[in-house]
């Protein structure tokens, strides 16, 4: 099986915060899942250096966009490395090798009259002097009154024109602007309905159910063509001319980055990328927010269905939003939890594991620093890291780290087995909390078998017996080191180093020859006092 996962691109404009990593940490714990299987995997994802947050951003701090594309990238890369994502490919929108991707992609869909030329109203800036680009306008939504950019209302997901927008203002000025007309090319988006109908109608589909009914909501509403080009000095260059001194427009340029990644992967190391994209023996998943449904579920695949012969998303993990402390994350007033930050205190298995778990998979979901600190020291410290050190230490120090083979018991194995096929096909449908759930149930139960099977007990009374409950008890670790591998892959990392494991995999595995030494807690316990400290740092 080829398994194709793509993370949505962030913009380089800001530092990541949690929202950014609720909504991409599935596509890690993924593709960690299928490498397991022995599947082939190819997971590829960027920095978005494109478009207008960062030409504001760069506006702002009066620097040049390279300067701020550069500075973002590399803060980006350090703190997935941090965090364990495993990308087999990680670049970003203003590599070359993208910008020649971008313009091929587009040439082919004009040869194909899907792109065409057309004589528009663009909102215009007489104080900036200069058209303004969707996100440069700002104002309310005709929908739903909300606060709105001039693409896209994040309160109510409706794709908008900025000419829609109610009381309209330039984002530089404040200004209201104009409206003048210029040619725009246009990508003939409504000729794909009934194709999108058809492919939302898929069986084989496994798309979550927020992306399912934002999808059918647009195509109720009937598909408009969309702009393909805007006045921008950032972004991959109008390869026609005339239309020199315009850039493709960003919902384009971005998602076209999981071919253009796909390409580039492939050349730097000697890879095929063509069998990740043509063929029927793929699964393709693309992990984002709920705000990006569209340009996966209308947009990209209309996009793919207009090159023709590559897969379109069988899989779409969209997630939904997350609160901090029950309020709206927001950058702009710096409410956020941002990672670098997180990372500096805190173990990244922490985060992975409270963010996992606390999911906003089917609903939105609140980040709590009582419930982070909490769940950390109850789950993976009191129950996980309990039944870790408690086994080996006891081994160490009963044993002198050396465990005579006992047995195990049939009932165990089969247990063990069934949950590496519950846990897979949990995985592979996208539903991570449930997974994540089932395996600290698990836990809990290995806990409780090393209660009532009292080894310090029968250690004095029967060895054989207690021989037989720590033997036991090391598979249960064993395949815990496993079976929690994509979702902790730095604990478990350290688990094999204790038991002298190799490389994981996804299948029923039984150590023998048991010898351990040096055992340290997996888990430090966090200070409650921190709860406080973190909240005052919001302001609350």
């Amino acid at each position: 099986m080829n398994v194709f996962i793509g993370g949505a691109w962030p913009y380089a404009n800001g530092s990541l915060h949690l929202g950014h990593i609720s909504a991409l940490l599935p596509g890690d714990i993924i593709a960690r899942y299928y490498r397991l299987k022995g599947d082939s995997v190819l997971y590829v994802s960027g920095s978005d250096c494109n478009g207008t947050p960062i030409a504001i951003r760069s506006r702002q701090e009066g620097k040049e966009v390279r300067q701020i594309a550069d500075y973002y990238h590399q803060e980006f890369e350090d703190c997935f490395t941090r965090l364990g994502f495993s990308f087999d490919f990680y670049t970003r929108t203003d590599d070359i090798e993208h910008h020649k991707a971008v313009q091929d992609i587009f040439l082919h869909l004009l040869s194909k009259d899907l792109i065409y030329r057309q004589n528009v109203e663009q909102s215009f800036c007489v104080c900036c002097d200069q058209f303004l680009p969707d996100r440069y306008v700002e104002g309310t939504c005709p929908h739903c009154s909300s606060e709105a950019r001039g693409d896209q209302c994040d309160a109510c997901s409706t794709i908008l024109d900025p000419l829609e927008l109610l009381n309209r203002r330039c984002k530089l000025c404040g200004n209201e602007p104009t409206i003048h007309n210029t040619e725009h090319l246009y990508f003939a988006l409504s000729t794909f309905q009934q194709q999108l109908e058809n492919l939302l109608s898929d069986k084989k589909l496994t798309w979550r159910d927020n992306a399912i009914s934002l999808t059918k909501r647009y195509l109720n509403e009937g598909l408009q063509n969309r702009a393909v080009s805007r006045d921008l000095k950032v972004g991959v260059p109008i390869p026609i001319e005339g239309f020199e001194d315009k850039k493709v427009y960003v919902w384009i340029d971005a998602v076209s980055g999981y071919l253009s990644a796909s390409m580039k992967w492939s050349q730097e190391n000697n890879e095929e990328w063509e069998p990740f994209w043509k063929g029927n023996d793929i699964k393709s998943y693309y992990i984002h927010g709920k705000d990006n449904i569209p340009f996966h579920t209308i947009i990209w695949p209309a996009l793919l269905m207009g090159l023709g012969g590559l897969n379109i998303p069988t899989h779409i993990i969209s997630s939904e939003y997350l609160t901090l402390e029950r309020k709206k994350i927001s950058t702009s007033r710096e409410y956020a939890v941002w990672i670098p930050d997180l990372l500096s205190q805190y173990d990244p298995d922490s985060i992975r594991y409270y963010v996992t778990i606390n999911a906003p998979e089917r609903r939105d979901a609140d980040f709590s620093w009582r419930e982070f600190v909490l769940s950390h020291n109850g789950e993976l410290l009191g129950a996980f890291g309990n039944f870790i050190n408690r086994t080996l230490k006891f081994i160490e120090k009963s044993f002198h780290g050396e465990l005579p083979r006992g047995n195990c018991s049939q009932k165990v194995k089969e247990e063990l087995k069934e949950l590496y096929v519950s846990i897979g096909k949990g995985i592979e449908k996208g539903e991570l909390k449930a997974s994540l759930e089932e395996l600290f149930e698990y836990i809990r139960a290995a806990n409780k078998y090393f209660d009532e099977t009292k080894p310090w007990q029968t250690y004095k009374e029967d060895i054989n017996t207690c021989i037989n409950t720590l033997y036991t008890c090391v598979q249960m670790i064993a395949n815990l080191s496993n079976l929690l591998d994509p979702f902790l892959p730095f604990s478990t990392n350290r688990i094999r180093e204790f038991l002298h494991l190799q490389e994981p995999t996804w299948s029923l595995i039984e150590v023998e020859n048991v010898k351990v030494n040096h055992i340290v807690p997996l888990f430090e316990r966090i200070d409650t006092t921190r709860i406080e400290e973190e909240r005052r740092k919001l302001g609350l």
